[in-house]
């Protein structure tokens, strides 16, 4: 597929944080999941529970049972799009494992049992939404390059072509 002749594959698509660690520094890459089918294959969305009325099935979504299912789902889903975002960092997990989903909620304490401090490991929560999001300001900033393409060119008052030499006067008096 291509869009207006540009491939989106052949995009950078990749975002770094570099945490400093002394005289070293802690690189994390994040790129984002293109798609959730496999989290949704191992994991569906939980089904809320409910009643049979007179004009049919009806979902109790505010069951607080069913809230609760639906957070660790939804904190699931959360451990899943950061293990597979930061994949580009060859983080070597300690609890986490890929084919795992009871692990993948771990990422965050196995990010601090390996000495990130709280606020490394929001920076490094927010690497993964950044990787992940299309927020305002990128679009802006992508809508501002793209207009800047479009305007004309401001037509030169000047020669079209540089002359090849150019006639020399008596010296200036000083």
């Amino acid at each position: 597929m291509k869009i207006a002749g540009i491939d989106p594959t052949t995009l950078p698509s990749e975002v770094v944080l570099v945490l400093p660690r002394g005289e070293q520094q802690i690189v994390f890459r994040a790129q984002p999941v293109r798609d959730m089918d496999a989290f949704e294959t191992v994991c569906p969305r939980p089904i809320p529970p409910g009643k049979m009325t007179r004009d049919g099935f009806v979902p109790m979504e505010n069951d607080p049972t069913y809230q609760q299912v639906l957070a660790g789902w939804a904190s699931q889903r959360l451990g899943y799009m950061v293990m597979k975002s930061l994949e580009p960092s060859q983080i070597e997990w300690d609890t986490v494992t890929e084919g795992d989903p009871r692990t993948w909620k771990g990422w965050a304490t196995d990010l601090r049992n390996g000495g990130l401090s709280d606020i490394e490991c929001h920076r490094v929560m927010n690497l993964v939404l950044e990787a992940n999001c299309l927020d305002e300001l990128k679009l802006k900033k992508a809508r501002e390059v793209f207009l800047a393409g479009q305007e004309p060119k401001p037509a030169s008052s000047g020669l079209p072509t540089e002359p090849a030499s150019t006639p020399s006067g008596a010296p200036a008096s000083a």
